[in-house]
């Protein structure tokens, strides 16, 4: 069950400062809000029941669902921490030394009252008899290693479906780069891998991120482009990722700024479909995840010190204002004291958890 939040909007206006009228007023004139399926208490028996998803899959989502503070509300905290991987362990929890043992990670996600955690095979299976029947796992089965000279970006499967299901995981994430030299193979791989992972009862957690230097242009980084990002998404469905991960939107007009003959779009994506206002970015991105019948988590983004409770914020009520499922938060959680990474969980979780912060 749910736990009440004992904070008010109150909290929440003052971190988001000269934006909170902009960011809590907002009504979207752009995709209404009636037109999608929006997360709540009965998401796994109005949605994922009607998929093709077999028993084990319903169960292990309806937990997934039911687990921590925010249990019973068809909303999810994540903790995700396979930056040791992609970033460096050095890079990552040098700031915070103790997130080197596998163990404090997951006690992190725990006390923070996640829905789950999600880290690397070596992470999960390091603790994995001690702590897979207290929190639901997921395991990331790929990553980017950064150890080669030159630095080369391309995930490559560090672990298999099998292995993560031996393990008591009841989920499996993957990345795809979306756009990059090797984003063909990668999603031969992972689309192989869910199939796998939805035969062995196991639910599919995909980022769909972008990589490609073409996505930067005359100073702008489209990486962060709504048009861009939600096509990611609509791929990522399309091999039926059952939760897509993605960055929230920046900006906007990816494909048309990049232009020669990249990609196709169409102008109501523009004129109709979105404005540029932050929610109605991210509604764009919902909307592409077959209307919210796959769930949306937004990252948390990199820790900037000082503002990273402030930011999280902002960014849980973007996600739930625009019909978003919640969201994925490591390096702000982890890079800093264990009483604050608790508190700033509990701060996007208490987001979902208001029922004054309605849907746009």
């Amino acid at each position: 069950m749910a736990v009440q939040t004992a904070s008010s909007i109150d909290r929440v206006t003052e971190l988001l400062g000269d934006e909170a009228e902009s960011l809590l007023g907002h009504r979207s004139t752009t995709v209404d809000a009636s037109t999608l399926h929006l997360p709540g208490p009965d998401f796994v028996d109005r949605i994922y029941a009607q998929t093709d998803r077999n028993n084990q899959v319903l169960r292990n989502l309806q937990g997934l669902f039911d687990h921590g503070r925010l249990g019973g509300t068809g909303y999810v905290s994540i903790l995700p921490v396979d930056q040791g991987i992609e970033h460096s362990a050095g890079a990552s929890f040098a700031p915070n030394p103790r997130y080197f043992d596998p163990e404090n990670i997951v006690e992190l996600a725990h006390e923070g009252g996640c829905n789950a955690v999600a880290s690397t095979l070596g992470v999960l299976g390091a603790v994995s008899r001690k702590w897979a029947h207290k929190i639901p796992f997921i395991v990331k089965i790929n990553h980017n290693e950064l150890l080669r000279l030159p630095n080369q970006f391309d995930q490559v499967e560090f672990s298999s479906v099998k292995r993560a299901w031996e393990l008591g995981a009841t989920g499996v994430g993957a990345t795809i780069y979306f756009g990059s030299e090797q984003s063909t193979r990668q999603l031969v791989e992972i689309a192989r891998a869910f199939e796998e992972a939805h035969r062995l009862g196991m639910y599919t957690v995909l980022w769909c991120y972008l990589r490609n230097s073409g996505f930067k242009k005359d100073g702008v980084d489209y990486h962060v482009a709504a048009d861009l990002t939600a096509q990611a998404n609509h791929l990522g469905v399309t091999i039926e990722a059952d939760i897509i991960k993605q960055k929230l939107p920046e900006n906007n007009g990816g494909y048309t700024a990049i232009g020669g003959g990249y990609g196709k779009t169409h102008k109501l994506v523009y004129e109709q479909l979105t404005t540029d206002h932050p929610i109605d970015l991210t509604r764009y991105q919902v909307l592409n995840c077959y209307s919210g019948r796959a769930g949306l988590i937004n990252s948390g983004g990199a820790s900037s010190g000082a503002s990273d409770l402030a930011e999280a914020v902002k960014t849980a009520v973007i996600n739930k204002r625009a019909g978003g499922t919640g969201l994925i938060s490591g390096r702000k959680a982890f890079q800093r004291p264990v009483e604050e990474g608790v508190a700033l969980l509990n701060a996007i979780q208490d987001v979902y958890l208001d029922p004054q912060i309605t849907i746009a």
